[in-house]
């Protein structure tokens, strides 16, 4: 048992949201589900940023934590936007937080985008924190947070979650045709996973505007793993508009509720690839946590996650795409159902059949998934079922007026009929007028079984003129009339573009076009009855798209009530004619006619050859001719047999003309389709870059703003500081001049003192030369005197001694007083050297400040000319700019 310390809280913080469409009548709830837990917000106004303030938590240890890591549980928060009136919940999108990266440092609040929002306009998105806590506190509730309870126990005995291994794996049984998920004694119940991709759109997005849409002979798919299996949709070959069906794989698995519940909780997300050849070109993960909830009742009905998933292009290629908006995101319609055997599918329709593949497995793929090459489909040897399904609803398919009348003009193609009983087309041939006119269109049909009480028909339409009609401006007017009915529902129209103005009337050249086709006689008159054809005119114009000027509606229940005429064909039957002459108002005015010819009963052989008929015509028996021999009738069968040989090779030539026709029209069409998709990619790019040059151009304006503003600036602080330093300069040469005549003057001063006291030195070392001299003098005096002293009596040399020694005193007092005078001078020359000394400091550090005024000076002087520089960079950068303006303009 875990101890206290190891309880952790993985508290899910929903602070506010935004980008909601503001609806009074709706509030908003966030419901998060994890574990089989689910836990809900209260409800907030559905307002632009609705404020939650919400802290979900759930309460688990260490190592269930560890598991659910291993096993990638996801937490799953939905936002429902709930009715005030009716109560009635509805999905407006969902968010998929990993716990692998919750971490137990708090990290700064972001903002999570809803996925598969029904809001397409805005992309809403919600602020939340996710962080682990250390449940250490106290177990009572804390009054600032909502702690949620331990999840309550699924059912089945607990001993049954502890036998079950930590990871479930899909155990294959040939045999019976099933997977087996857990152990044999407790796997009772039988269910069915099955997966249908319905739909896709904006696939083209997928490619990157330098490389082509398809290239010859590829083929698109889309591939995904189901337990192992390797399943792929049909191929289809134009991602403008998919036209694949509908396909459900399903799988049959043995197992119990809990256990399945607990095996798909441990499953990854769902991949689904769009495949080209052994190319993935974008893929999207479908969650399959809602198929895991406790909350599921398969009992009584299937659980099913289905949406429109946004497919993401691998990282190496989603690098050189623009960012794309919302109604432009590729998607890819998919719906997953997890039920019991028993319980019929309620979310997916029930046409077609299923059918089962046993060839040999093919090991899953690695990321991206390698598809096989040559367009050859894996299969795997579980008991797969596909099927087709209707398609769900879906984004609505273009109408046909959407398309243009030069697209028209090429597509030759065959379209299936929408009536199981329509005619055989027998051939369809332009035949020329009377007139002589050109053919304009042929086209031909397999040759397929035909009843043996149908009927031969020819039905020829000659479109002779058009006029009367109130334009506006000349118009370059072509016809065009299709009829299923004929066989054929490739589009009919004349060639080439007659020249039409107001109130004119014109003849419409190559107009004459005859179809041979096999039908039911009361097929052709109800056919006639219920269906009129259709002829449209249209404004053909180089510079722009082809204009639909109206249609004009031929009732050819006319033709059937004409009078009919017989006529000897040139097989030698006997045929039936009805033709029928009518101007029909288009919008305007447009005459026509039309011949109905009836050669009878077709007689079938097995080499699909039609001999002339044995049987006598419905008109009066013809006179016998004169040279009925039997030489004349082998002469006439051999001629006969000529013709129809003839007849079956130009027949073989028309088909292969066909078959070239529609393979060019099929190709110009997608690759016309291919060039509008690149038009319509390069003008998203063209529009983003647009916005971009613009808010470049914005933000180098501001910047031109804000440089020019600067350079003001500096400017402005230049002549402020040239002033402050011209000032400067003046006071520092100012008090510098004074402090030089301070120091000159001081130092004559001393120079004068030094004369003073040098002239002083000299008088005193003359005033001692001269008492040396004078003590020598007396020196010899005293040596006279004593030598007189010998001579004279003893009292005169007494008081000449005492004179001696009162001058001597005189002269050690002068000598003392000339030292001290000596001493005296030597302090004041060495004040004076310091008060030098301190002069020559100053002027120093004068010196230094104005160096560094100097040294700012030139800093401000290249802060300049880096702005000049910056300026010129600027102008050159906005040069290049208008350079891309001119060069997107042209």
């Amino acid at each position: 048992m875990a101890s206290k310390t190891d309880q952790l809280l993985i508290v899910v913080s929903i602070l506010e949201g935004r980008h909601f469409p503001k609806s009074p009548r709706l509030s908003l709830v966030v419901q998060a589900s994890f574990d089989g837990e689910q836990l809900a917000t209260d409800p907030v106004e559905h307002r632009d940023q609705p404020q939650f303030s919400t802290e979900l938590a759930w309460e688990l240890d260490r190592r269930t934590l560890h598991q659910h890591r291993l096993q990638r549980t996801p937490i799953k928060l939905q936002c429902f936007a709930v009715d005030s009136v009716s109560k009635k919940k509805e999905s407006v999108g969902y968010i998929v937080l990993d716990l692998r990266s919750v971490q137990e440092v708090k990290q700064e609040p972001r903002w999570y985008p809803l996925l598969s929002s029904k809001y397409t306009k805005q992309r809403p998105a919600l602020l939340l924190s996710v962080v682990l806590e250390n449940d250490t506190k106290p177990s009572e509730p804390s009054p600032d947070r909502f702690k949620a309870r331990k999840a309550p126990p699924r059912q089945g005995s607990p001993a049954l979650t502890e036998l079950l291994p930590d990871k479930l794996e899909a155990v294959l049984n040939p045999d019976q045709g099933y997977h087996q998920v857990g152990p044999a004694d407790h796997c009772t119940d039988m269910f069915v996973l099955s997966i249908t991709v319905a739909f896709a759109t904006k696939l083209e997005q997928l490619i990157p505007s330098t490389m082509k849409l398809s290239a010859e002979g590829s083929e698109f798919f889309f591939y995904y793993s189901l337990l192992g299996n390797d399943i792929t949709s049909e191929p289809f070959h134009n991602l403008l508009s998919p036209d694949f069906e509908p396909e459900r794989a399903s799988v049959r698995i043995r197992s119990s509720k809990q256990i399945l519940q607990a095996f798909l909780s441990q499953q990854p997300s769902l991949q689904i690839h769009l495949c080209c050849g052994n190319h993935s070109l974008g893929s999207t993960d479908v969650s399959l946590s809602a198929l895991s909830a406790v909350s599921v009742d398969l009992e009584n009905k299937a659980a099913t996650v289905e949406g429109a998933f946004i497919l993401q292009p691998p990282k190496r290629v989603k690098q050189t795409l623009p960012a794309l908006p919302a109604d432009l995101q590729p998607t890819v319609g998919v719906a997953v159902t997890l039920r019991r055997e028993e319980v019929a599918p309620q979310s997916l329709g029930n046409k077609g059949g299923g059918a089962q593949t046993h060839p040999p497995p093919v090991p899953p793929p690695s990321a991206p998934p390698s598809v096989p090459p040559n367009g050859q489909r894996p299969r795997s040897s579980s008991p797969v079922r596909k099927r087709r399904d209707s398609p769900p609803p879906g984004p609505p398919l273009p109408p046909p007026s959407s398309h243009t009348e030069s697209e028209a003009e090429s597509l030759l193609e065959e379209l299936q009929p929408a009536d199981l009983e329509a005619p055989v087309q027998l051939k369809s041939r332009p035949e020329a007028p009377a007139e002589g006119g050109a053919s304009s269109v042929s086209v031909s049909a397999p040759k397929v079984s035909i009843p043996s009480s149908a009927h031969h028909y020819c039905f020829s339409l000659d479109l002779r003129s058009l006029g009367n009609l109130s334009l506006t401006h000349p118009i370059a007017a072509t016809l065009r009339y299709s009829y299923q009915f004929f066989g054929s529902a490739a589009p009919i129209m004349t060639n080439p573009p007659v020249e039409l103005q107001r109130n004119m009337d014109v003849s419409l050249p190559q107009s004459y076009c005859a179809f041979d086709f096999a039908a039911l006689p009361q097929q052709l008159q109800d056919t006639f009855l219920r269906v009129p054809l259709v002829v449209e005119v249209w404004h053909r114009d180089s510079t722009s798209r082809d204009q639909l000027i109206g249609r004009a509606s031929i009732q050819l229940s006319h033709l059937l009530s004409s009078e009919r005429s017989r006529f000897l064909a040139s097989t030698g039957e006997q045929s039936w004619r009805q033709t029928h002459q009518d101007r029909i108002p288009v919008v305007k005015t447009h005459r026509y006619e039309t011949t109905l010819t009836d050669h009878g009963v077709i007689d079938i052989m097995t080499s699909c050859v039609s001999k002339p008929p044995t049987h006598a015509p419905l008109g009066p028996t013809a006179p016998t001719a004169p040279r009925d021999t039997l030489e004349y009738r082998k002469a006439l069968e051999l001629e006969l047999w000529k013709e129809e040989q003839e007849d079956l090779f130009d027949d073989q030539l028309r088909k292969k003309e066909l078959s070239h026709m529609q393979a060019l029209a099929e190709e110009w069409r997608r690759r016309d389709r291919e060039r509008e998709a690149l038009v319509k990619k390069k003008e998203v790019e063209y529009n983003l870059l647009e916005e971009q040059l613009q808010k470049t151009l914005s933000d180098l304006e501001r910047r031109e703003k804000q440089l020019a503003e600067a350079e003001l600036e500096t400017q402005r602080l230049q002549r402020e500081l040239r002033a402050d330093h011209d000032l400067t300069q003046r006071e520092l040469q100012e008090s510098s001049r004074r402090l030089q005549q301070e120091c000159d003057h001081r130092v004559a001063l001393e120079k004068d003192k030094v004369r003073l006291m040098e002239e002083e030195r000299s008088r005193l070392l003359q005033q001692i030369t001269d008492g040396e001299s004078r003590y020598k003098q007396l020196e010899k005096e005293f040596q006279l005197y004593r030598e007189q002293q010998n001579i004279r009596p003893e009292f005169r040399l007494q008081s000449e001694i005492n004179l001696l020694t009162l001058e001597k005193v005189e002269l050690e007092r002068k000598l003392e007083s000339t030292t001290k005078s000596k001493l005296h001078y030597k302090q004041q020359w060495g004040r004076a050297l310091k008060e030098l000394a301190r002069f020559k400091q100053r002027e120093q550090e004068n010196a230094m400040t104005r160096l560094k005024k100097q040294q700012a000076e030139l800093e401000a002087m290249r802060l300049r000319y880096l702005a000049t520089e910056e300026k010129e960079a600027v102008r050159q950068d906005r040069q290049e700019l208008d350079d891309i303006r001119n060069e997107l303009n042209r």
